[in-house]
């Protein structure tokens, strides 16, 4: 059994302002989804599915998934806002995506095996893709066993802003009990300082602390577990157009009713993405770095 890949590739970045995933970062024009799709091959995954929106498969297609030809088997699912169950429909007004949780649900008919969701715009290193992929392997015929690598906090910062992170908390088995969002986390001084939400102060925080980049590890049963809830997503809207159905929502409801546990994976790998556009450069640096270090060919594909 190889594992599958799950790459969300349907936002666009609020920030920075274009299709993220298209931008070429790397020396013969690769973006970070390639370096993700590389690594995830050499890591033993055997399916890579992607999640897009239908406007933009053209452009997909012709820059990113011919490059995977005899390299991976591929497939595209479209995320769309009349993707819902039977007897639902589009409430009017509604404009926004139903989130990431809804873009896991799209692909569930193209994913049979352990799978991982990651997002196509952040880069997770060579390491975090061998971990996953060897915790996926050893969930093979096991249900309600899932986990989320956890990055070391001061792994994840932007040297153009302030981020937001969720540190993930764990229980004495090193399973995930709660995501506690920080906002405006930065390195000052040599120590790394988020702005405590209720007296306006900025206090210091532990870098290494584990925090969510979203990459997950799933089996199927997961889709099950979702499909009932989305339905009770959808009937607690109550008009909220701008409601979203994410993977933190379906993750939360699952460890609370003590349904599914999920292990946190520790990952030595530093995490970086375009978050503002001033980091563009930045990345392109270092990928630049880990190529004459002999960590990735200077053409991937």
């Amino acid at each position: 059994m190889k594992p599958t890949l799950l790459v969300l590739a349907a936002g666009m970045g609020s920030r920075y302002g274009t299709l993220k995933q298209l931008d070429g970062v790397g020396p013969s024009g690769e973006t970070i989804m390639d370096y993700s799709i590389y690594d995830a091959v050499r890591a033993g995954f055997g399916k890579v599915v992607f999640v897009i929106r239908r406007d933009f498969e053209k452009d997909f297609n012709e820059k990113i998934l011919s490059k995977y030809k005899g390299v991976v088997d591929v497939a595209t699912v479209f995320q769309s806002l009349d993707c819902l169950p039977a007897g639902y429909s589009v409430p009017e007004g509604r404009e926004k995506p139903w989130g990431t949780n809804h873009a896991i649900l799209v692909a569930k008919d193209a994913v049979n095996t352990p799978f991982a969701v990651i997002n196509a715009d952040d880069f997770y290193g060579k390491e975090s893709f061998e971990i996953l992929a060897k915790a996926l392997i050893s969930l093979e015929g096991k249900k309600n066993n899932y986990c989320i690598v956890g990055y070391r906090l001061g792994n994840t910062l932007s040297e153009s802003g302030t981020v937001s992170r969720g540190v993930c908390h764990t229980d004495n088995n090193g399973c995930l009990s709660t995501v506690e969002e920080h906002y405006e986390i930065h390195r000052k001084d040599g120590q790394v300082i988020f702005k405590n939400q209720t007296t306006g102060e900025f206090n210091s925080i532990d870098e290494n602390l584990p925090v969510s980049m979203n990459m997950w590890g799933f089996t199927p049963d997961y889709f099950v577990h979702s499909e009932s809830d989305f339905k009770v997503f959808l009937d607690g809207c109550n008009g909220n157009l701008k409601a979203e159905y994410g993977i933190p929502t379906m993750v939360n409801k699952l460890i609370q009713t003590k349904t599914a546990t999920i292990k946190v994976l520790d990952t030595p790998c530093k995490w970086f993405g375009v978050t503002y556009k001033e980091d563009r450069p930045m990345v392109v640096s270092k990928i630049e770095s880990l190529v004459a270090a002999g960590v990735y060919p200077k053409k991937l594909f």
